[in-house]
């Protein structure tokens, strides 16, 4: 009877999952790119079968619960729920510092993206420990965040004087000493506004904007990262990330690296390209039917201005605002890979 009990006991064990864990996950905009394409799949189909079903994975997005933009990280931190991931620029009231992962017109390439987003990474996990609580599992990118225009414009003087939806704090200030008014509304209200006349422009992503039928309510395109490249951090609540098991975590990290990160990446740049013609018909639209908007190059001179602008005002406004030794740290990482130095 003894020996019949131990080896009920022992195939009892066997039969528990080793690594079972449920996870509640809200991922970022659900009508957008990044979450149909990447998160979507990777948390309800890739980590649960990687992990042999052990891990499962309960998923929504913040626009599904309501969420406001600026409590998503803070609620994570708390325990709210397990997973969560939106952009970086929304959480910068809490933490200035964070400014310094998306600055505008630093990266003109998805690769250049990602060696900016690299550099910066142990900053970023330094600020979600301290200010949210939580471990920074992934730094996916939007695409380029580019100006769309219910106005007619052909280079970035005619912005003077204009009302400017800015995509994060930085692409404000940079805006304002552009000469434009930066406004402050949220992604699904631009619409309206720009419609309305609330704003003349706005600056999201390209694929973004296509997404979300900005071409129906604007007329040109000016294809300038004025907006950086708004990175999506994906990060754990600290507290659940560190009750998990060594293989666990291992299992975690190496397929969100593998499997969501690397993708999400990997077709940034060839995104960009296609989100312009989407938008403006130059081109083929694989995502559905091309529109008309009119596509206005940025030249030289009007990059050059507004990298100075950045440079001169805009950063050191910034390292300022962030205190502490965070220009030291942004110089020495960021700084070193893109040639800029916060003086």
């Amino acid at each position: 009877m003894r020996k019949s009990l131990t080896l009920l006991a022992a195939s009892m064990t066997l039969a528990t999952p080793a690594l079972a864990e449920n996870l509640a996950v809200v991922g970022s905009w659900s009508g957008l790119p990044l979450h149909k394409e990447y998160e979507a799949p990777f948390w309800g189909e890739t980590l649960p079968a990687a992990s042999g079903g052990d891990i499962t994975v309960e998923l929504t997005t913040h626009n599904q619960m309501g969420l406001g933009l600026g409590d998503i990280y803070p609620l994570l931190g708390q325990g709210v729920y397990d997973v969560a991931m939106t952009v970086a620029d929304y959480a910068v009231s809490d933490a200035p510092e964070l400014e310094g992962l998306d600055v505008p017109l630093i990266a003109l390439s998805a690769d250049e993206a990602r060696a900016m987003v690299d550099a910066a990474r142990p900053m970023v996990a330094d600020i979600f420990h301290d200010r949210f609580n939580s471990h920074v599992l992934a730094i996916a990118p939007y695409p380029p965040q580019v100006v769309f225009c219910n106005a007619e414009i052909s280079s970035l003087d005619d912005l003077q004087g204009l009302k400017v939806r800015a995509s994060g704090r930085m692409t404000a200030k940079l805006l304002e000493a552009l000469g434009a008014e930066g406004v402050n509304v949220a992604f699904s209200e631009v619409p309206g506004a720009l419609q309305k006349g609330v704003v003349d422009c706005a600056v999201t992503g390209a694929g973004s904007g296509y997404s979300a039928g900005w071409w129906e309510v604007s007329t040109h395109l000016m294809p300038l990262p004025l907006g950086g490249w708004d990175p999506v951090v994906t990060a754990m609540n600290l507290d659940k990330w560190n009750g998990l098991s060594s293989e666990t975590q291992d299992l975690i990290q190496t397929q969100v690296t593998a499997e969501f990160e690397a993708p999400a990446w990997a077709t940034a740049q060839n995104a960009l390209v296609n989100d312009i013609a989407c938008l403006t018909g130059n081109g083929a639209c694989p995502a559905g039917d091309a529109r008309s908007m009119v596509l206005v190059e940025a030249s030289d001179a009007d990059f050059a201005k507004a990298r100075a602008i950045l440079v001169s005002e805009v950063l050191p406004e910034w390292a300022e605002r962030a205190g502490g030794d965070w220009a030291e740290r942004w110089n020495a990482s960021v700084g070193q890979v893109v040639g800029v130095t916060i003086e």
